[in-house]
């Protein structure tokens, strides 16, 4: 992750101790509810004692926090209450009181906190000890504007993607998406928004860029209650109020938001799921009826569908939605391409999610190319990246920067030039000429190699030389073998 907090490491070794036989999807909550538990509180704690200052005896009156954007903590529920009884047998049942309570003065929280601590298979010794390991503040003021709570939240979500990657879109693929798209202001939808590490990017970057939250409206739908229940929370940590429906959903067959139509879509659907709710008369098949055993296509309809008349939509896919021939998928992309809605394609290297080395790519759609109605922008970014450990690769900033500048700079017609074996500008006639199909690598070229003046045949001498010294090598290698092998027995 690139964060980095002195009390990192520590907070995550006390918390992995804490997980016994608990499963990582529960796991998951008992963590991350805590450290919302201790958020709303900091921020109480703070404006409580503001009011205490201000001696008007507001300080137990909901409205005077309320307008605020503070949530209301009940006595019992306050982190000083929980800290004093941490080493009670009964601690984990005083954490669950304390989530109903909170979530009884705050409708907006109603069937959102976790209330599962005095379950037996939850070591209540262990959890005592990881409160009282919670000292640092994180709902101040001053811990707001360094993001201190975002932070740490952002890092277990990191960790904890680490086994259950399904719910945890990389924070490189999600910066590049909401990047490449600008979601200055308006609406920003996620028809499977897992953590809701869309919607955070997205208000992050109309901050960075001077803006205000409050100028986007987020709107979301995911199909795992856990999951749900995890977005509501980072949401209400960062300040961000959503519409993300009454209750978890699954998109296909219960479509929270049918009459929405957003300015800006942001998402990483399931990739290649074969178990979904096909309506085969469904108005979202406006390009052609998906296939029932594999889900990309829907999930491409169901985005393009909620775009507004100049709405544009970035989304994560698995590189086989790129070129996939099978009747169905490869007439929805035809008709796509046609109808002049694919904008720009970006293939991204391996190794960017935590559980899986499956290699994605990002799909653009727009509905406002009036100029470049004809054009698709293919970019190949397999190459960039490093590996930060055996299996997990990053983008850095600049990188997403070369990507994202590559596409504006195309988009807005200024400065661009295609750049052998890293981007291209299609014409619809070549993509044509392809059978429709998307692959960056088909269209940008191979990377031009300088040349490094050494005369061939001194080169191939070379190169024949090390060949040699490495053959050489092998042999000695392979008779050691044989050698330490004949010693206890083993002879070839």
């Amino acid at each position: 992750m690139s964060v980095s907090l002195d009390f990192e490491n520590d907070l995550w070794a006390m918390a992995d101790k804490l997980r016994g036989n608990i499963q990582p999807s529960e796991y998951k909550d008992v963590i991350l509810g805590l450290i919302f538990l201790k958020y709303i509180s900091d921020s109480f704690e703070e404006k409580y004692n503001e009011l205490v200052e201000e001696g008007d005896g507001f300080e137990e009156d909901i409205d005077a926090y309320t307008e605020d954007n503070v949530f209301f903590v009940p006595q019992s529920a306050r982190w000083s209450y929980i800290k004093e009884n941490a080493k009670q047998s009964t601690i984990g049942q005083i954490i669950d009181d304390a989530m109903i309570a909170i979530e009884r003065e705050n409708k907006s929280l109603k069937g959102v906190l976790s209330k599962n601590y005095a379950r037996p298979e939850l070591d209540k010794t262990k959890l005592g000890e990881l409160i009282d390991l919670f000292s640092f503040n994180l709902g101040s003021k001053e811990a707001k504007a360094k993001d201190i709570l975002g932070r740490v939240y952002e890092y277990f979500l990191g960790k904890f993607g680490s086994s259950e990657g399904e719910f945890y879109t990389p924070p490189s693929i999600v910066k590049m998406l909401v990047s490449m798209i600008e979601p200055f202001k308006g609406r920003v939808y996620d028809p499977c928004c897992g953590s809701g590490g869309m919607f955070v990017q997205s208000g992050k970057f109309v901050e960075e860029h001077k803006g205000r939250k409050d100028d986007i409206h987020i709107y979301g739908q995911e199909f795992t209650a856990t999951t749900w229940r995890l977005c509501k929370m980072n949401l209400a940590i960062r300040g961000l109020d959503g519409d993300l429906g009454e209750r978890d959903a699954d998109t296909f067959g219960n479509d929270l938001h049918k009459n929405l139509r957003a300015d800006y879509i942001l998402a990483n659907p399931p990739f290649n799921i074969s178990d979904y709710s096909l309506i085969q008369d469904d108005a979202r098949w406006k390009y052609g009826i998906p296939p029932q055993n594999n889900a990309n296509y829907a999930w491409i309809q169901h985005i393009i569908s909620k775009l507004s008349p100049k709405g544009t939509a970035g989304f994560v896919l698995a590189n086989g939605s790129m070129s996939t021939s099978t009747k169905q998928e490869a007439e929805i992309r035809k008709n796509i391409i046609e109808a002049g809605l694919v904008d720009c394609i970006v293939t991204m290297p391996t190794n960017l999610f935590y559980n899986v080395t499956i290699p994605v790519c990002l799909w653009f759609i727009s509905k406002k190319r009036e100029t470049r109605k004809d054009k698709i922008l293919f970019i190949d970014a397999r190459k960039m990246g490093t590996m930060v450990t055996r299996k997990h690769r990053e983008l850095s900033d600049e990188e997403i920067k070369q990507v994202c500048d590559t596409y504006h700079n195309w988009r807005d017609g200024k400065d661009y030039e295609d750049v052998q074996g890293f981007c291209k500008s299609t014409d619809l006639e070549e993509v044509r000429g392809h059978e429709y199909i998307l692959t960056p690598g088909r269209y940008v070229g191979i990377e031009e190699v300088e040349d490094d003046d050494e005369p061939f045949d001194d080169k191939m001498t070379r190169l024949t030389g090390d060949l040699a010294e490495m053959f050489a090598k092998s042999h000695e290698l392979e008779d050691e073998i044989k050698k330490r092998l004949g010693r206890i027995g083993y002879k070839f």
